[in-house]
């Protein structure tokens, strides 16, 4: 009787050890079910997913992309629109024909290559009213080195002989300590022509491969003033050095223009005196 009974123990102990295990597995397959249901006005990715690019940040109109305007994301198949950009360096440098929004996929035919030639021979390139599209010679040493590309932010640096002695500009006074000074004498004098300025293109040699050849001509969007102050500093035989910005960075830099005083004092330099 004893046992029997012990049997009967048994046999409910296992029944209930077995229900337990049954209620753990329903409980734990409903919570991974709600874990991995889709929140309410999401659609859940499904199917193979391809690389896209976006827009890292707002982006107006006309505006060359830089790096820091593009990023990448991975989305449905089905759900990419024609024309999606799949790679970072088909976009970059890239002129926007609309504004873009942050997160927006970036369609190919809302962006025109700089470089490229149309039917009539002629730059597709866009231009805000207030500038004016220049040639500047693509003769430095950072233009021939072939790293600028179209949408760069650059500095031009120009090295010019001055007369030392001029009439003052605005009073009509000489210079201090004029008299008796040669007013033909000039000397060199370095400085930050230009700053924060676009390049639209690089033409390649005439008769060269757009993009492959040696370049020719950097085509810069500048204000008119501007355009003739270049145009001034090129005629009065200046020499030119081009810097290429960092992406995004577009503050004006505080310089000073650099002669040879300028470099005796920074390095204590000593003279002889009378000299």
């Amino acid at each position: 009787m004893g046992r029997l009974r012990g049997c009967l123990w048994l046999t409910a102990g296992l029944v209930v050890a077995l229900l337990a295990g049954v209620v753990a597995f329903v409980t734990l397959s409903r919570a991974t079910a709600q874990r991995q249901a889709p929140v309410e006005g999401e659609q859940a990715p499904s199917g193979p997913t391809v690389q896209v690019v976006v827009a890292a940040r707002a982006v107006s109109v006309r505006s060359a992309l830089g790096l820091d305007d593009l990023a990448t994301k991975e989305m449905p198949v089905e759900a990419v629109p024609e024309g999606a950009v799949a790679g970072i360096e088909d976009a970059q440098g890239k002129v926007t024909l609309v504004d873009l929004y942050p997160g927006e996929v970036i369609l190919s035919q809302r962006l025109v290559d700089p470089n490229t030639i149309t039917g009539d021979g002629r730059y597709a390139l866009i231009l805000a009213e207030e500038q004016v599209l220049m040639a500047f010679p693509a003769k430095d040493l950072m233009s021939q080195s072939r790293v600028l590309k179209p949408g760069d932010q650059v500095d031009l640096l120009f090295s010019l002989d001055m007369p030392t002695n001029r009439v003052g500009a605005v009073t009509g006074a000489p210079a201090p300590g004029s008299q008796g000074v040669d007013q033909e004498k000039e000397e060199q004098f370095t400085f930050n022509l230009l700053q924060n300025v676009t390049i639209a293109a690089v033409v390649a040699e005439p008769g060269g491969d757009a993009a492959g050849g040696a370049p020719f001509s950097l085509l810069l969007t500048i204000s008119p003033q501007d355009a003739l102050v270049l145009k001034y500093v090129q005629d009065a035989g200046g020499i030119v050095d081009i810097v290429l910005r960092a992406p995004g960075v577009d503050r004006p830099f505080e310089v000073e223009p650099v002669d040879v005083d300028y470099v005796l004092n920074r390095y204590q330099i000593p003279i002889e005196a009378g000299r």
